[in-house]
């Protein structure tokens, strides 16, 4: 089989992992040791784990976070979830064919009193990616004995999958700095605290009457099986507890939804910037929020075709600068616009879209058609709270942080992490002052969503606005806004930003202090206060999240300024004497031009290279970007798209249509629960987490009130734990 190892990446380095080898289905394959099952196989080229009893569909991955159920494979003779079950040498793992059966052991085994066993804590929290590590800091800080539990091999959460440079200010919330790293920090910062203990590979299983919370601890090595690693179900009585569990991904009801190949970009993120696994060649993406434009930028780091971003609205949803540095890549995307069928026989082969009308039909003749492998859905998340709402029921002094609260980028989650933090320590009696104001109001503006993109009349009017009202501190002349100004004989940075959001590293990192935001907001759009007094450092222009900011540069020649643009692709792409094609800022060619030199500064802007390019002064203002996708993307022959929208599956694990849903609505089915004894909807292993929202969906089609709807009825265990475990079973 051909290796899918990302070998070369712009922004991680090349991890050199012990190689193991396993078998699957009885054919020797070489993996990483302590990578996760799913990954060892999609890096091995093998993306259908097996084939569902009810039909003989090919299963594949989807959430690959251990949500969902639909990557289970048979591993030394037990049914696993692939994405949470580490590599180790000598492996047998074969795929689902059907019901796995149970295996045969006529070994005794020996049990251990679980009973007894309960662990009393001040504080538990359930979660350690940046709202969790945020509480956990301001816990320790103050000397509160906390425990953090997350089923993961590694703290960070969905940071660990971010390579882009986050957005907020750099004091609060490092702003320009890459998620992954922003981990990192969090993570050494809590490893000076002595107070608080990480369990990590160990998953919150459920919320009991009592007051105490069911974890299961995996790979634990205490000595009482000679020493064997094994699983060990805990029980944990806390005072307090913090749920920052994060986000499901949310899917799509459409024929083909559930091939191998149509997954959420959560697990695109997994596989391309944790594991560096080649997982796809060509990609479509439905959505177009951040999540799912920022993955169309991760796929391309990783060496991937980005066909293009699909979204319903008339705008995308997500930031425009995330937006705009996929357009100037080459990727194009389409508004207005769903899926209407995922093709293939066993796995994905292409992908029909369409164009909306204004009520959310397709129109008949829009249809096109591309060759892809891989479709992302990217459509929203759901928080997982369900912990934190059993919690409530049984009286628990319980708190919610980051997506488990409120969706919202990461940046906002670490602040909501350290209010709760605190607002736990209060409770507690540990800290009597009160929370910062600043800390609430900054949490607010990282939730706000985006403002609209302002048209060039009004940014002229802001120009005027802050030329007339903000002169700097010196006294010096306020000239250039936005680039705006004339410096025919110096240097000057243009933003290329014309939309509010919480961002401003640029004003953090200027060397000469002239970069300000209108208002002095972080939401605010950036300008310069003097324009002579600019030096040139660059700086702007490396920590810029979006790669809005570029550097026109006048004093060698007036006529041909050298433009420094930024750009987070491969070096060898951009040598110098290159010819590279600019493009300005809605992704149009502007021309191609050589490379004059390449800066990158590695140990202060990593992964970030500054390319500068040689322009007339009367287009060096608009260049931006470097494209880099140059391919047509034609549509090819579109097939028959007249399946139903009821042959879509629903719920993923039962393999339920929405047409078998509809039927018993439109019968008179109005609870949730009563769906399970028709037609086994909600009733597989993930606990309908995957289906619920479109079993909502389909009942607000048929014109049913959900108030009238009795929703599912939530019991622990909320993750599938094996008997052996339950029962203190040793190895």
């Amino acid at each position: 089989m051909t290796s899918k190892r990302i070998t070369q990446h712009p922004v991680l380095d090349i991890p050199e992992g012990n190689n193991v080898s396993f078998t699957w289905n009885g054919n020797r394959l070489e993996g990483r040791e302590g990578e996760m099952l799913s990954s060892a196989l999609f890096a091995n080229g093998v993306q259908i784990f097996g084939h569902h009893h009810k039909d003989n569909s090919p299963q594949g991955i989807f959430c690959a976070n251990g949500q969902c159920s639909q990557c289970l494979v048979i591993a030394d003779g037990l049914p696993v979830k692939s994405c949470m079950t580490p590599l180790r040498e000598g492996m047998k793992v074969e795929s689902v064919e059907g019901l796995p059966k149970v295996p045969e052991d006529d070994n005794i085994p020996t049990f251990e009193d679980i009973d007894s066993q309960i662990k009393d804590v001040d504080v538990l929290i359930i979660g350690g990616g940046p709202a969790g590590l945020s509480a956990a800091i301001e816990l320790g800080k103050l000397n509160i004995k906390t425990l953090i539990v997350d089923d993961k091999d590694r703290l960070g959460g969905k940071l660990v999958l971010q390579t882009h440079k986050f957005f907020g200010s750099v004091e609060d919330s490092h702003a320009g700095t890459r998620g992954f790293e922003i981990g990192h920090i969090l993570e050494k910062k809590l490893a000076e605290l002595s107070s608080v203990e990480i369990w990590l590979e160990t998953t919150a299983v459920g919320v009991f009457s009592d007051k105490v919370v069911g974890v299961v601890r995996e790979n634990i090595k205490d000595g009482s099986n000679g020493n064997k690693a094994h699983s060990k179900y805990i029980k944990i009585r806390p005072q307090k507890m913090l749920v920052a569990t994060g986000a499901r991904e949310k899917m799509l009801p459409f024929p083909g939804n559930t091939l191998p190949g149509v997954y959420g970009a959560g697990a695109f993120q997994t596989l391309v910037n944790r594991d560096l696994v080649k997982s796809s060649e060509r990609v479509l993406i439905v959505g177009g929020g951040n999540v799912g434009i920022i993955a169309g930028y991760h796929a391309i780091q990783a060496g991937i075709e980005v066909v293009a971003v699909i979204e319903g609205l008339p705008e995308v949803g997500g930031y425009k600068v995330h937006a705009d540095k996929l357009e100037r890549l080459g990727v194009p995307i389409y508004t207005r616009h769903t899926v209407l069928s995922a093709n293939g026989k066993d796995a994905v082969e292409s992908v029909t879209i369409a164009l909306l009308d204004d009520k959310w039909k397709a129109i008949k003749g829009t249809e096109k058609t591309f060759k892809v492998d891989t479709v992302l859905i990217a459509v929203g998340l759901s928080p997982v709270n369900e912990f934190y709402l059993k919690a409530k029921d049984w009286g628990m002094d319980v708190y919610s942080a980051g997506d488990a609260q409120e969706i919202a980028e990461a940046s906002a989650a670490m602040f909501t992490g350290k209010i709760e933090g605190i607002r736990i320590a209060k409770s507690l009696g540990v800290y009597n002052g009160d929370i910062p104001d600043e800390w609430i109001s900054k949490a607010a503006v990282l939730k706000s969503r985006p403002g609209v993109p302002l048209s060039e009349d009004a940014l002229s009017a802001l120009r005027s606005y802050c030329r007339d009202n903000k002169k700097d501190s010196d006294g010096g002349s306020n000239d250039a806004v936005n680039g705006s100004g004339s410096v025919e004989n110096g240097v000057m940075p243009v933003f290329h930003c014309t939309q509010e959001i919480p961002c401003n590293p640029c004003t953090s990192v200027c060397e000469e202090g002239i970069i300000k935001t209108q208002d002095d907001k972080i939401t605010g759009l950036p300008y310069l206060t003097d324009i002579k007094k600019c030096k040139g450092c660059m700086n702007c222009v490396a920590i810029c999240p979006g790669l809005a900011a570029t550097l026109v540069d006048y004093r060698k020649d007036a006529q041909n300024p050298t433009v420094t643009l930024p750009y987070e692709l491969w070096r060898d792409t951009v040598e110098k004497g290159q010819l590279v094609t600019i493009t300005d800022v809605k992704g149009e060619i502007m021309g191609d031009y050589p490379v004059e030199r390449v800066v990158a500064n590695k140990k202060k802007f990593p992964g970030t290279l500054l390319v500068q390019v040689k322009m007339g002064k009367d287009v060096a203002k608009k260049a931006i970007g470097i494209k880099f996708q140059k391919f047509p993307i034609e549509s090819i022959d579109v097939p028959d798209t007249s399946a139903l929208p009821d042959e879509a599956v629903i719920c993923r694990c039962e393999r339920v249509t929405a047409g078998e849903i509809r039927s018993a609505i439109r019968n008179g089915v109005r609870d949730v629960n009563q769906l399970k004894g028709i037609n086994r909807t909600g009733m597989g292993s993930c606990g309908s987490k995957t289906c619920r929202t479109m079993v909502l969906a389909i009942f607000r089609d048929e014109g049913i009130d959900l108030k009238e709807v009795t929703e599912r009825t939530d019991r622990p265990l909320f993750v599938e734990v094996p008997f052996g475990t339950l029962a203190g079973m040793k190895g």
